[in-house]
């Protein structure tokens, strides 16, 4: 693969870092948990990446199925086409996404172990249908046919990217546990004003992303 190529999917993986499900939990937990807040946090994430890795395994072994008939039945103009069709809608779409008002970012019930993992699992599940770059990634890394352990490594680097920031808010709570809640505060506060700011920003750069490579084909 190459190195552009591995390029666009880590563009891909960063557009995923801002999902208001992971941040939003992530702040929640580090200003409302009274304790156990790695661990609680830890779990939450370590289910979040399970169930999206998951879920990119089943789609790389399943997409050959539906994308091998159509790559052959397309030819390279054809291809462009649709690419060009497909992320024009995108683009334009990410400029008419509504602002909509929420009540807030998703909320563990209990701090538990089990709530956690609950949590992880349903908010993955509703988050994953509008997963928009994460199915981009996959669908580049199929369309490259690559080997097994070729794709593996670079679906779990793209989830280990996903949570990364969850991960550093993590980490600058503990180092720094006194200076923090403000600028948590501040951040939960930016992330509950709306849901579709993250989604408008992923179509746009999709979209973007192919065009730019229908110019390729």
């Amino acid at each position: 693969m190459s190195i552009e190529t591995l390029s666009v999917i880590g563009v891909l993986a960063i557009l995923d870092t801002l999902s208001p499900a992971i941040i939003g939990v992530t702040v929640y937990v580090l200003l409302v948990a009274k304790k156990q807040q790695s661990r609680l946090l830890l779990t939450y994430l370590t289910t979040v990446v399970l169930f999206y890795f998951s879920t990119g395994i089943f789609l790389m072994l399943g997409l050959d199925v539906i994308f091998d008939p159509i790559a052959n039945a397309l030819n390279n103009q054809s291809a462009r086409l649709v690419m060009i069709i497909v992320g024009a809608i995108l683009f334009v779409g990410s400029w008419l996404v509504p602002k909509k008002k929420t009540s807030g970012s998703p909320k563990p019930k209990a701090f538990s172990i089990g709530a956690m993992i609950a949590l992880g699992f349903t908010t993955s599940l509703v988050e994953v249908a509008t997963a928009l770059p994460y199915f981009a990634a996959i669908g580049i890394l199929t369309s490259n046919h690559l080997a097994f352990y070729e794709w593996l490594p670079i679906i779990a680097g793209y989830n280990l990217i996903m949570i990364t920031p969850a991960i550093l808010l993590l980490c600058l709570h503990i180092l720094f546990k006194r200076f923090m809640n403000k600028p948590l505060r501040k951040i939960q506060a930016l992330f509950d004003k709306s849901t579709s700011s993250a989604l408008s920003w992923a179509m746009f750069f999709v979209g973007l992303i192919l065009l730019m490579n229908a110019r390729m084909l």
